[in-house]
Parts: structure tokens; sequence; C-alpha cells
């Protein structure tokens, strides 16, 4: 059963032009699947009530590999805090907590995606949580 206090916004507007292919970025593949699909596998056992893909008009092999989850198109690509606020028309009515994920990163678990929830929900509650990475050589 879903979470009705939980949702995903998923970053699919880029263009990837550094990856120099007329594929957008979240539709190149690594061990048989598209980046985003594999995002959208790690989304899954959250069992969240809504997911919604940012896309760049004229995506439409990305709004059809993430259906039926719902998109939002993004007109001008002006960065991650422009994309979530394109997201929040689609989100209007909803009232939970809201993970925001890029979907050409593939391989953050969903473990790693179900302890950010669960400390949203400690007893601290905090305003935001923010996944990191921290080197093992922080001196290189």
């Amino acid at each position: 059963m879903p979470d009705p206090k939980a949702a995903a916004i998923v970053l699919a507007a880029g263009k990837g032009t550094r990856m120099k292919s007329g594929l957008p970025k979240v539709m190149h593949r690594i061990a048989g699947r598209t980046l985003i699909g594999h995002v959208l596998d790690s989304l899954a056992p959250l069992n969240l009530s809504r997911i919604i893909a940012v896309v760049a008009p004229g995506m439409d092999d990305v709004a059809k590999e993430v259906a039926p989850h719902g998109v939002a198109f993004q007109a001008e690509q002006l960065g991650t805090g422009h994309a979530v606020g394109i997201a929040r028309e689609a989100l209007k009515d909803f009232t939970g907590d809201i993970l925001v994920v890029y979907g050409d990163t593939p391989f953050v678990a969903t473990a790693t995606l179900k302890r950010m929830f669960d400390r949203r929900k400690a007893a601290d509650s905090p305003a935001i949580v923010v996944l990191g990475m921290r080197p093992a050589d922080p001196s290189g």
C-alpha cells in the first residue's frame, strides 16, 4: 500500500551534452537498463504515493520510460531548485515528505533512501535531510 506521506521528484531534464550524445542523459543504459530505470527501481520498494519526473520538452522517450508516474515539463533548464519548483504544481495537493533524486544517479540504494525518510521522521524532526559523501581519503 502506498505511503500517503511520502513522494519523490526525479530530476531528469538534463540533456547530457557532455556525453556527446543526442540521447537524454537519463536514457543512457547501464547493465541493460536506463539510468532512470535504475533510479525508479530503487524507489519502488519505498511504496511512495507519488513519483513525478521533471523532464524537458521533447523528451517524450523519458516520459514513456517513467510511465505510469507523473511528468512535469521544465521549459528552461534553470537549475535544480527551478526543477523542483516546476514539480510543485504536480504535487500541489500533497502534504507529506518529498525525496528529491537525480535521474542520472542510479546507484543510491533503496536502504539509503529509506534512511533519509526515517531520519526526517526522527524525534528532532529536521526540516531537511541531505545525502552527502565523505571521501575515504580527504587529503587528495
